[in-house]
């Protein structure tokens, strides 16, 4: 519930008191910690090119998803200013790949401690802006924070690799160099972790970068940037190593269209990630993508059933089912189905105070479910159930559609809707597509091996997950015959993903790989080297040019 006393009047110049317009304070205090304007009438600059902040672009509106209250009015960059920037980060690219990596590892140990001084606040506007629970708007400025420390440890581990050579007195190096300039496109569910999975580790990799955020939470990547601004000019970097453009799809095409930015980290649908990656090809660029999750969880017939449970819970209600990783498809075995939808339902329809899907206000400590990000999002929950009833599937749930205002103790301005659980029909065309939205679709098999080829049939590769006690169901499920995603569980839900190993899909999530494991290796160019050290100059598989100089 959201309570009015959150709210205050707040008389603007120029409007008469019969046009007061009403702002929540909790708004003004959460912007004021991190130094955004409290005042939506000022224009927010949303541009940074290492000197200053700009913006004569056009105008972006930060709302807030729980109230349709607006935060903020920013003008993003133009086209000018962002090649503008783009110049500015690739300037900077050529001073900080002269620092030493372990320097470099340095400035990114001093952001964490800029991020850490500002966690609570920071988790509390991506909250506020994107829409996601008070936890889970912490939990991702703290995957920044541990992605830090991960880039810091990474500056003095990272290496090539020595190898022999057939020919004598000679040897092979495999050397990394840095790229230049990464271009970052993040999107609005995690606005503020996937740049820092892109920045940290192209930064320790002896690079720059250029964040184009998603248009409707540009005040979370604004309020980042402040961060890190001072950290990288207390090192004696200049601040374009983290540019900053906000602006919509035709400041997007220009970054992702510069030749002067080898790599490009997309993250977002399918449908534009293919126009991305399409458009770096034709200039021979690099890509990471991170797109679509049509994500499967399997309960065996020999699992822990309270441990799934669990597992589905969270993977399918949380965030409001805004995770690239939520699970979207839930395979049973047939000898369970019965028994584990009857907890499963149980919970979901709870009116209970101490065992409820608690749907509000995502700033409220207890509340489980926040509102969509938008009211497109809304309208493509309805629209998904309404086709599905229609094509003969059935919705499980009691409750489904939308939450009207005062209903459950919501505001009427936001964009609120109700997790459901649907049956479709095996056929239906629902189960190829990823939405955005808390449906979850329930299927029965009856062998593992029916399960997996279920998990395979969608085009998407993202996240999978088998909940089982059986080592050799668990030995199928990783192997060649198992599942073909990029992240592969076992006994824990498809989302959630720590940020020690690679994190992406296969398939048409893009192939990409970002945060830990090898993913560093993407943000350097690779050389190999071959060194003469004799007085010789013989050649390799055995080849005689016959003739000495």
């Amino acid at each position: 519930m959201l309570p009015k006393s959150l709210f205050r009047p707040a008389t603007l110049k120029g409007l008469s008191r019969s046009q007061t317009r009403y702002l929540s304070t909790r708004a003004s205090k959460i912007l004021s910690s991190l130094d955004l304007p409290t005042d939506t009438d000022t224009t927010i600059p949303g541009c940074f090119d290492g000197t200053s902040w700009k913006g004569s672009g056009e105008e972006l509106i930060s709302r807030c998803p729980a109230t349709g209250e607006i935060l903020g009015r920013i003008r993003g960059a133009s086209i000018e200013e962002t090649h503008s920037a783009i110049q500015a980060s690739l300037e900077a690219s050529k001073i900080v790949r002269r620092m030493p990596a372990p320097k470099r590892g340095e400035v990114v140990r001093q952001i964490r401690e800029a991020l850490s001084s500002k966690v609570d606040e920071l988790g509390d506007l991506v909250s506020l802006e994107m829409g996601k629970i008070k936890s889970e708007g912490r939990g991702e400025v703290v995957e920044f924070i541990d992605i830090c420390d991960y880039a810091t440890g990474l500056s003095r581990s990272m290496k090539g690799n020595v190898l022999p050579s057939e020919r004598p007195e000679h040897v092979i190096y495999e050397n990394p160099n840095p790229l230049g300039v990464v271009g970052i496109l993040s999107a609005f569910n995690f606005p503020v972790a996937v740049y820092g999975w892109n920045m940290t580790i192209a930064l320790v990799t002896g690079n720059s970068t250029v964040w184009k955020p998603a248009p409707s939470t540009p005040l979370a990547s604004i309020a980042v940037t402040k961060l890190i601004q001072p950290v990288l000019e207390r090192n004696g970097l200049p601040a374009a190593v983290a540019a900053l453009v906000c602006g919509g799809v035709d400041v997007g095409k220009a970054v992702v269209g510069s030749t002067d930015i080898p790599l490009i980290s997309f993250t977002g649908s399918e449908k534009v990630g293919k126009e991305v990656g399409k458009a770096v090809q034709d200039r021979f660029g690099k890509t990471i993508l991170e797109l679509g999750g049509n994500n499967a969880v399997i309960v065996d017939e020999d699992a822990d059933l309270g441990l799934a449970l669990q597992g589905v819970l969270f993977a399918a209600v949380g965030t409001a089912g805004q995770r690239c990783t939520s699970t979207r498809r839930l395979l049973l075995h047939k000898s369970i189905s019965s028994e584990f939808l009857s907890r499963l339902l149980k919970i979901y329809d709870s009116t209970h105070p101490t065992n409820q899907l608690l749907v509000g206000d995502p700033l409220e400590p207890s509340t489980l479910i926040g509102p969509l990000h938008n009211q497109a999002a809304v309208e493509k929950y309805e629209k998904t159930l309404a086709g599905i009833t229609e094509r003969g599937g059935e919705i499980l749930t009691l409750r489904s559609g939308r939450i009207e205002g005062g209903e459950f103790g919501v505001e009427d301005k936001g964009n609120w809707v109700w997790p459901v659980v649907v049956r479709p029909s095996k056929d239906d065309e629902c189960w190829n597509e990823e939405v955005f939205a808390p449906i979850l679709y329930v299927r029965e098999f009856e062998t593992i091996e029916e399960a997996i080829e279920i998990n395979n049939s969608v085009p998407q590769g993202l996240s999978s997950s088998l909940f089982t006690s059986n080592v050799q169901s668990m030995g199928k499920w990783l192997g060649p015959d198992g599942s073909d995603c990029g992240i592969v569980n076992v006994n824990v839900g498809t989302s959630g993903a720590e940020i020690g190993a690679g994190f992406g899909g296969n398939k048409s999530t893009g192939w990409g790989r970002e945060s830990g494991g090898d993913a560093w290796k993407q943000y350097v160019r690779w050389s190999a080297a071959t060194v003469n050290y004799s007085s010789k100059m013989p050649l390799a598989q055995g080849v005689n040019f016959g003739i000495q100089a």
